[in-house]
């Protein structure tokens, strides 16, 4: 775990404009290889997660969707569409931030790999208190 990846994860959430400041950086060997914030508002696409865009243009940049040996940043926990991607993408780790009560593949919904046989290894609260901040303001400022 290397807070510097959770920092980049962080400054790209900060650009997410109208979306929820969500930021997903993807490593290889030491080099970020994919970074993105939500753009569910902007592309008008349920699917448009941090995390579901960086696979998407980490699995171009490697032209293959297996993903060994890179680690995820995220700087809100996952929900299960995107933990489930995650796991199967093949990430080797993810660190979160900020733990999602509502909507939390872990947090919320227990382990959810317990279904398959996913070697996936994640740890939550990495920066917390940053990543809880660029939330909280953007909920205030919406009110």
């Amino acid at each position: 775990m290397n807070k510097f990846f959770m920092q980049q994860a962080i400054d790209i959430a900060a650009k997410s404009g109208d979306d929820i400041p969500v930021g997903a950086v993807i490593v290889y060997d030491n080099e970020i290889i994919s970074k993105f914030h939500n753009e569910k508002e902007k592309r008008n696409d349920v699917t448009a997660h941090a995390e579901i865009l960086a696979l998407r243009e980490a699995a171009l940049r490697f032209g293959n969707w297996r993903l060994n040996g890179c680690d995820m940043y995220v700087t809100l926990e996952p929900c299960p569409m995107c933990a489930w991607a995650i796991m199967q993408s093949r990430i080797d780790n993810l660190y979160f931030g900020a733990y999602d009560v509502l909507y939390g593949a872990f947090s919320k919904f227990g382990n959810i790999f317990i279904a398959d046989s996913s070697k996936l290894n994640y740890k939550g609260g990495i920066m917390e208190e940053e990543c809880n901040l660029i939330l909280s303001q953007y909920f205030e400022r919406l009110r």
